[in-house]
């Protein structure tokens, strides 16, 4: 008979990043769903805290929240964790985020998505969940030119450190799965945006400037194409991903061919895309922004910055095989949503009247 103290809780989950825009989004759809959520997260100041607060309060309403703040990287702090809570899917989202900054902070990278990310690979080696969720990134796509992305490409060659830091999480997390037998499901999301989003993307960017009468940067000229994706689409496909565990090298289950599957000969592991499948160029993007806003963008355009790519697109023929259809949200509708929580969240908020 198994020691019941080893067994998980299949209904309770952690999830680091759990401030952060799509690790609030996670956290909110499982909790309203009924499970325990432990959301740990360090609360850095690497955009506004106060928007990461007001996340926490948010899913502080819900009383199968505990929130943890920690540091990923803290020596023994995810391990003890892991022991005391014993969950039985944890979706790793926590990451120091975005290619820019990955130009003028590399340390930064290396500490929460390098040590960090092996913390908890080790935690969850000695406790391990019935399903371990961890983010990846579009960007380790890198200089490929054939689109769409597909899983089984080969990704060889990032064009940012931020970007490197991602494929190295998946290397990783490929050795423990074939070392422990952990079940690990990497996602590659592409380009997310929506409610709660980071005040360095894209979207809020644009929407700041144009309310504050400012010009918005514009790189490449508006020639980029990104797969934009909204955050609740993700979000269906990654708890539609929680019960599809990859299976042990020797299951029977491995013998039914799935299209494109990326899944490892020798480890219970596989990558998938999460995206919409459907490019946008730049300038039309900024388009929907301006209709949603009512309000002309003075345009100020400039070459492509480094670490940038110029298009992103996403095969989504594996995650479809795996979850079913999820039919995307229509870029103009999911803009619009975005710039209604600006207005009536964010800004007063950020103006110092907001909880």
């Amino acid at each position: 008979m198994s020691d019941p103290a080893c067994q998980t809780a299949p209904r309770a989950a952690l999830v680091t990043g759990a401030a952060g825009f799509i690790g609030y989004h996670v956290s909110r759809r499982l909790l309203a769903e009924g499970w325990r959520v432990v959301g740990l997260d360090a609360v850095t100041d690497y955009y506004d805290v106060r928007l990461k607060r007001a996340r926490l309060a948010e899913l502080g309403t819900f009383e199968g929240f505990r929130a943890v703040e920690a540091r990923l990287e803290e020596p023994g702090c995810l391990a003890a964790l892991m022991a005391e809570e014993r969950p039985g899917t944890v979706i790793h989202l926590a990451a120091q985020a975005g290619v820019r900054y990955s130009l003028e902070a590399p340390r930064s990278y290396v500490e929460a998505n390098l040590v960090g990310t092996f913390e908890l690979l080790d935690a969850a080696r000695a406790h391990p969940p019935a399903h371990l969720l961890m983010a990846s990134t579009s960007s380790v796509y890198g200089a490929n030119t054939d689109m769409p992305y597909a899983e089984t490409d080969k990704a060889d060659t990032q064009l940012s450190f931020y970007a490197a830091t991602k494929k190295a999480n998946e290397a990783m997390a490929h050795a423990y799965a074939h070392l422990h037998g952990l079940p690990v499901t990497m996602f590659r999301f592409f380009t997310v945006y929506g409610p709660w989003g980071r005040p360095d993307m894209a979207l809020f960017r644009f929407v700041r400037a144009i309310r504050a009468g400012e010009p918005i940067d514009v790189y490449n000229h508006g020639r980029m194409r990104r797969d934009f994706t909204y955050v609740d689409d993700l979000v269906e496909a990654l708890v539609r991903l929680i019960p599809v565990a990859p299976p042990p090298v020797d299951a029977a289950e491995r013998r039914s061919a799935v299209p494109g599957d990326s899944l490892s000969p020798v480890a219970p592991w596989r990558v998938v895309n999460l995206g919409a499948s459907d490019p946008v160029e730049l300038g039309a993007f900024i388009d929907a922004v301006e209709a949603a806003l009512g309000q002309p963008a003075e345009r100020r355009l400039l070459p492509m910055q480094p670490g940038d790519v110029p298009a992103t697109w996403a095969d989504t023929t594996l995650a479809r095989a795996l979850v079913g259809e999820i039919p995307p949200t229509p870029l103009a509708e999911g803009i619009a949503r975005f710039v209604d929580w600006y207005v009536a969240r964010y800004e007063p908020l950020a103006a110092g009247r907001g909880p």
